[in-house]
């Protein structure tokens, strides 16, 4: 078939992102940041407490968005909840970003940046993070200068795991009163780092979060964005009327009014991180510090082989050689049984 439409030509310029494959579901699945443990059991009790009545009902937001402010210590109003974070950052690009506009990213990062960006036709500045995955602070400031429309700032970062404290965003931030700065805290919960207080005194300041990645809410897709009031009302300008499910919301209120079990789970990522650095470490493998839950490892010319052997025996790991160099694996923290396994078999094929 011969397909004749008029297509975009950003849509033709740009890559297509390679979302996990198919058939992961009995693997272990250290490859995309995913909670292995599985979200809290009040979620499962919520979803099985939604009626047929709710289900066929198009979705309620008020008492749900009211619940999650709390959760986030912000007003509903300064909340705005998002089909994902993926969509949450979509958001940015149909507010603020033209076509041939400027938006700044720093790589290797979240590939969801540039991909909408390409998609809206974005001119894209793409700044580099150092050799020991240090943020280019200089490279961005600069950047500035030139008031791009947008600049995306993943913290901690995924994947190098670098983390900015909150004064170095705030420096980011004075230089920029122009230019919607997003920070991206998808891994908050493992990284204890926020920079929500800075709301009200920064109206071009967005926060983004997840439910997808401490709470294990990633197969019901619900993000969010917090922002002063009157800055969040630009983007809800761009937002479809119902763009959460009613199962999303639901979840995510039982997730939330569970916090021991989502504390519980940081604390044993957290540990479990901390081990495999060391284990790796005993084995010559360079890592690099992280906050996420995630650890960024140089396996060296080996590592592509690596990955295909544990894939073999069911392990998935992120294979990074494309964007960041030959032999870089990103590991996603899983279980402590998990992570033994794991090192067991790098070990055996190492």
């Amino acid at each position: 078939m011969n397909v004749q439409l008029p297509v975009r030509q950003a849509i033709l310029n740009r890559r297509t992102y390679e979302p996990p494959g198919e058939g992961r579901a009995n693997k272990l699945r250290l490859d995309f940041n995913e909670n292995t443990a599985g979200c809290s059991p009040a979620v499962k009790r919520a979803l099985a407490k939604l009626s047929p009545k709710q289900l066929a009902m198009y979705p309620e937001y008020e008492r749900g968005t009211r619940r999650l402010a709390r959760h986030f210590r912000v007003k509903p109003s300064e909340l705005l909840l998002t089909n994902g974070g993926d969509d949450a950052l979509r958001l940015f690009f149909d507010a603020f970003v033209d076509f041939g506009s400027n938006v700044v990213i720093c790589e290797p990062t979240f590939p969801m940046y540039r991909y909408w960006g390409e998609v809206a036709g974005a001119k894209i500045e793409a700044l580099r993070y150092g050799s020991a995955m240090e943020f280019p602070l200089e490279g961005v400031l600069n950047s500035l200068d030139a008031h791009p429309r947008a600049l995306f700032v993943c913290n901690p970062n995924n994947p190098t795991g670098t983390l900015l404290p909150k004064n170095t965003i705030e420096t980011i931030l004075k230089a920029a009163p122009k230019t919607a700065i997003v920070v991206d805290e998808a891994y908050v919960e493992f990284s204890g780092v926020t920079v929500l207080p800075l709301i009200q005194q920064y109206p071009q300041l967005f926060v983004a979060r997840t439910f997808s990645k401490a709470a294990g809410l990633a197969g019901l897709r619900l993000g969010a964005v917090i922002a002063c009031a009157e800055s969040l009302t630009i983007l809800r300008r761009a937002t479809a009327p119902f763009p959460v499910n009613v199962a999303a919301l639901a979840a995510a209120e039982a997730a939330v009014g569970d916090p021991q079990t989502m504390k519980r789970y940081v604390r044993d990522i957290v540990r479990m991180r901390s081990w495999f650095e060391i284990e790796m470490k005993k084995l010559g493998v360079k890592t690099y510090p992280s906050a996420g839950n995630f650890l960024l490892a140089d396996f060296g010319p080996r590592g592509p082989e690596l990955c295909q052997l544990l894939e073999q025996k069911g392990i998935l790991l992120r294979e990074r050689s494309k964007d960041i160099g030959p032999g870089f694996v990103r590991v996603s923290i899983g279980t402590k049984a998990e992570m033994e396994r794991l090192v067991r078999l790098i070990k055996l094929y190492r």
